[in-house]
């Protein structure tokens, strides 16, 4: 039942179907767009200069049995403008196109104008956690000045002798850490 229209009795059917071409606006537009680029190019001004030198030519120099536009290029004038109000709106429409494509591109660059700068932003905030993470490590200088302090305190104890008491305390306590923040 899906395939018949509710609109027509269940006995009626139709053997004649009468399809309609459905016109695609962009093809007719690309046409319309093609045709446009093609007056704008040397080519089209070469066949239009010859077509009108061959008219006017024929005009002035054939036998009057073979002359077709006798009232001083009326015929001329008039295939002339036929094709200018014929090229106007074809002229517009690949304009609007352009225009169309124009205003695609500008938003597509935006948006990745966008994306670049939200990549930045967030490359320069790793790069400054990167240089706060890098500053809050132990340096080569203070290791070794920690190094050279420890080595100073063991020299100082063999100096002293065996009769003197270690200053370090016996019991366990936390290794000594470097600090959070040496610059």
């Amino acid at each position: 039942m899906a395939d018949r229209p509710l609109d027509r009795p269940k006995g009626e059917k139709r053997s004649i179907r009468l399809r309609r071409k459905s016109s695609n606006p962009d093809r007719s537009c690309q046409w319309a767009e093609s045709i446009a680029r093609f007056l704008g190019t040397p080519s089209f001004i070469i066949y239009l200069t010859l077509f009108v030198v061959f008219w006017v030519s024929w005009n002035l120099l054939a036998p009057d049995r073979l002359v077709f536009d006798h009232w001083g290029f009326v015929a001329l004038t008039l295939m002339l403008s036929l094709q200018a109000s014929y090229a106007a709106p074809l002229i517009l429409l690949a304009q609007n196109r352009q225009a169309d494509r124009d205003r695609v591109q500008a938003e597509q660059d935006r948006q990745r104008a966008e994306r670049s700068l939200a990549d930045t932003e967030y490359l320069a905030r790793e790069v400054a956690s990167l240089r706060q993470a890098i500053n809050e490590t132990a340096t080569r200088d203070f290791v070794r000045s920690e190094l050279r302090s420890l080595l100073e305190e063991l020299r100082d104890l063999d100096d002293a002798g065996p009769d003197r008491e270690d200053p370090r305390p016996t019991t366990k306590s936390a290794p000594k850490t470097a600090p959070k923040s040496v610059r």
